[in-house]
């Protein structure tokens, strides 16, 4: 009796500790996420025939909350002069070792809270290089965040809070998106605090700006200044539709052209950080060119559509499936192929999936199927 009266009050402590732990730290015994919460509408941008309303009030009531000020701070170590490192130098004025100077670099942008989880949708160029994250609400309450994951290629990123009764924001599939539909522009711009902005979409699908990997913006004029970066693009009722993330400008303020990260693409890049740490791309190894007047003229091309196979990646999906430098590329699984955005189509495909492509080769049309494969994360040999 005495020995199991000895052994018992250990257990009795250890048990007692374990559940205070777990009143503080409830997360010890949370599962692995495994799927991401979101609130979707199909809910069309645009209703024919109807016209505006006077006021957006009900939209951004509806978005604003769940758009954050994100505020960075980055440790800066001062570079020495290259004399003061000379050991004869410091010997002679007796420096001895010198403490680096730091100084501490602060910057600010924008968020979007997508779940009651506490994720955040934000540009990676906002908290690269980071020391330490806050995120502020509309409604005062203010947090640390960490990074979740990264994807430089579209310049995406996601942040976590540990926060109660979060708001979030629903979102609205971009693909239904037309030139002309009314959009909503929600950030922090100059870091004067949250401030909303009105425009359309000016255009959709532009790419080739040089500015991500994975280019697919929305162009819009609602005034996007710094500060705006990672912040909401909603449609008039308060739905997210985009990121926005750039603007050109000459001047360094807004000059009425802004791009976005479509909702589409957001969400994929969310779901994949989230579930698998990584951002899982289909492939097909290949290096494309664009055709222009000349070149479609010395192929005896009569329109200027499809992309020149400029190299192949040694033992890659299209190499495997028989492709070569010079082929033509025509159509991917029927549909005509439109330049690069054809291409960036291809990153939406799960690996293992086939892909019909027919081409052009020496003036005579073929058609192959390739299995799309992951795009690896460091780049392979052609």
């Amino acid at each position: 009796m005495r020995k199991l009266s000895f052994l018992g009050w250990p257990i009795i402590t250890g048990v007692l500790i374990a559940i205070i732990l777990l009143q503080f730290f409830p997360q010890l015994l949370a599962p692995p996420v495994t799927t991401v919460e979101i609130r979707e509408t199909q809910l069309p941008t645009h209703v024919p025939g109807k016209s505006g309303p006077v006021s957006y009030s009900e939209a951004v009531k509806k978005a604003a909350p769940a758009v954050v000020n994100i505020y960075t701070r980055t440790l800066i170590e001062e570079k020495k002069h290259p004399v003061i490192k000379d050991p004869l130098f410091k010997k002679f004025y007796e420096l001895g070792d010198m403490p680096q100077r730091e100084r501490i670099q602060s910057s600010l942008g924008s968020g979007v809270i997508l779940n009651a989880q506490g994720y955040i949708i934000t540009n990676n160029h906002v908290i690269a290089g980071a020391d330490s994250i806050v995120i502020v609400l509309k409604d005062g309450r203010e947090a640390s965040a960490e990074i979740i994951g990264t994807d430089p290629e579209t310049d995406l990123a996601i942040l976590k809070t540990n926060m109660d009764n979060l708001p979030s924001v629903t979102l609205s599939p971009s693909d239904s998106l037309l030139v002309g539909d009314v959009v909503l522009a929600i950030g922090n711009p100059f870091g004067v605090g949250q401030t909303v902005t009105m425009g359309i979409v000016s255009a959709t699908g532009r790419n080739s700006l040089g500015l991500n990997t994975y280019e697919d913006f929305l162009q819009t004029d609602a005034a996007i200044n710094p500060g705006n970066s990672g912040g909401a693009l909603v449609d008039a009722h308060g739905n997210l539709i985009g990121i926005n993330s750039a603007i050109f400008s000459k001047s360094g303020g807004s000059q009425g052209i802004g791009f976005a990260i479509p909702s589409n693409l957001a969400k994929k890049v969310m779901t994949d950080l989230i579930t698998k740490g990584r951002v899982v791309r289909g492939w097909m190894g290949v290096e494309i060119q664009e055709l222009t007047a000349n070149l479609a003229e010395s192929f005896g091309l009569k329109e200027m559509s499809g992309l020149i196979i400029a190299g192949i990646y040694r033992d890659g999906p299209a190499h495997k499936a028989g492709l070569q430098p010079g082929d033509i590329m025509l159509s991917l699984n029927g549909k005509p192929v439109e330049g690069r955005l054809s291409m960036i189509g291809i990153a939406d495909f799960t690996p293992g999936e086939p892909l019909q492509v027919e081409y052009l080769r020496e003036g005579k049309q073929f058609t192959s199927e390739v299995t799309v494969g992951e795009r690896p994360l460091t780049r392979p040999s052609s």
